[in-house]
């Protein structure tokens, strides 16, 4: 296949990753909800969430990555003592 031919690697033609979009708090709603953002992840890799509170559970997130680097780095430095002695 010939360079030019080439597909785009599921990027749209924008350069934009293609990622199915949809409101986690309604599909959670329906009955079969969370075995069908189950089946998207599987099926496509990726299911982006556009509702009004998806920016409150990137903060808590972001929050929580933010934690676990201050108990990683406590841990690593309680280690680094421990062998020195």
């Amino acid at each position: 296949m010939s360079e030019r031919k080439k597909p785009h690697n599921g990027r749209d033609l924008d350069g934009d990753m293609r990622v199915k979009r949809a409101d986690f708090d309604d599909k959670l709603a329906d009955p079969d909800g969370p075995e069908l953002i189950r089946d998207d992840v599987r099926l496509g890799g990726a299911v982006a969430d556009t509702g009004p509170l998806a920016g409150q559970r990137a903060a808590q997130i972001s929050e929580l990555v933010e934690q676990n680097r201050e108990d990683v780095q406590r841990t690593v430095s309680d280690t680094g003592e421990e062998e020195q002695r």
